[in-house]
């Protein structure tokens, strides 16, 4: 829900160093829209993975809306649609993406999936952006399952030969896969990864009951050319690859998954019937750390993405009827940016590599 709007003080020259004192006055903030988000239900009942959602638990749970462009402004082509379970030992996804020409040349795990068409899966358990988990799996059930120390603006570690234990995929295709000749209804995709390997990143040993994530799922989907009868991603007249479309959840609003910061918001439901569904509650100040980290990103784009910076910039404004100051704070490895919410008295810092720390 939107409040009354705050203009920025505006990044002039060094930035943050010039603002003037009327700028420094309390203004009314207009905290950053909300992503998306969803009450993953627990179930007792098995399901087997085998890209069918033909289990009753299945056909009784709720699905996302519909994906929209990773930008947030256009609706896709075709249309893409998931839904999440949970039991004592997995995490189950199911996705259903229609498409009339349905096909897949990779065969090989840990290849670069998204050069076919396929779905992606992103994961930060514990919502500090760091040390988070991307699947991609393609129509033939080929899978890139990768884990990231930080995001790419803060140059990870990417460690592409992890495998997760135990993962389960399994596809189904309502058509004909790299068969031009017909045209195909939708490919559905069915996944089951183990809490044993999900809760390495979140330092947990139980499924997360009661908590919220950050996730966000996109579908990258190609122009295709035929040859032969073979598809191959489409190229201009110049022989380049005309480029991809990412079809996302929650809209990130840039052309980047890899802002998780701005990824949707997970609800694991307790143990209860699935009719029972809990209205969804965000996370207490949830918009005031997606407006820091709106801060954060202006420092690295104003500074050409350096983390070194020595930046001075007290800001005061009014959040929800209470004084509100963020600040910078110098640290020998870079910079700290610092808010203490009035609403919870809890203190937020988000560190010149984008790690974001609560309570401290």
């Amino acid at each position: 829900m939107l409040i009354n709007l705050f203009k920025y003080c505006s990044l002039l020259f060094l930035a943050f160093n010039s603002c003037s004192k009327s700028q420094r006055d309390n203004k009314e903030v207009n905290l950053p829209k909300l992503p998306k988000n969803y009450v993953a239900n627990y179930t007792n009942q098995e399901i087997t993975v085998d890209g069918k959602d033909d289990e009753k638990v299945w056909k009784d749970n709720v699905w996302t809306g519909p994906f929209i462009d990773i930008e947030g402004l256009k609706i896709p082509r075709f249309e893409t649609r998931m839904k999440m379970l949970w039991d004592n030992t997995n995490l189950y996804f199911f996705a259903k993406m229609r498409d009339p020409h349905i096909w897949g040349d990779l065969i090989q795990r840990d290849t670069v999936i998204f050069y076919n068409n396929d779905f992606e899966i992103f994961i930060d358990p514990n919502g500090d952006t760091h040390n988070y988990m991307e699947i991609e799996v393609n129509a033939l059930n080929t899978v890139w399952d990768l884990f990231l120390t930080k995001p790419y603006r803060n140059h990870p570690v990417v460690l592409n030969q992890w495998n997760i234990k135990g993962f389960q995929s399994n596809v189904h295709v309502s058509g004909t896969i790299n068969d031009a000749s017909d045209i195909d209804h939708f490919w559905a995709l069915e996944i089951a990864i183990p809490w044993e390997s999900l809760l390495e990143a979140a330092n947990g040993k139980q499924p997360p009951e009661g908590e919220t994530w950050r996730l966000n799922f996109s579908r990258v989907e190609w122009d295709y050319e035929l040859k032969n009868n073979k598809y191959y991603r489409k190229k201009d007249p110049q022989g380049k690859i005309l480029p991809e479309y990412n079809w996302v959840w929650s809209p990130q609003e840039v052309i980047n998954m890899h802002e998780p910061e701005r990824w949707g918001f997970v609800y694991f439901n307790k143990k209860s019937e699935t009719k029972n569904i809990p209205q969804f509650n965000y996370p207490e100040d949830a918009q005031l750390v997606l407006w820091m980290y709106e801060y954060y990103r202006k420092v690295l784009r104003s500074y050409g993405n350096k983390t070194n910076l020595n930046v001075k910039f007290p800001i005061k404004i009014s959040y929800e009827g209470n004084d509100l100051i963020m600040e910078q704070i110098k640290n020998p490895k870079g910079f700290l940016l610092k808010a203490k919410s009035p609403k919870t008295e809890i203190t937020y810092l988000i560190n010149q590599e984008g790690k974001l720390i609560v309570g401290e």
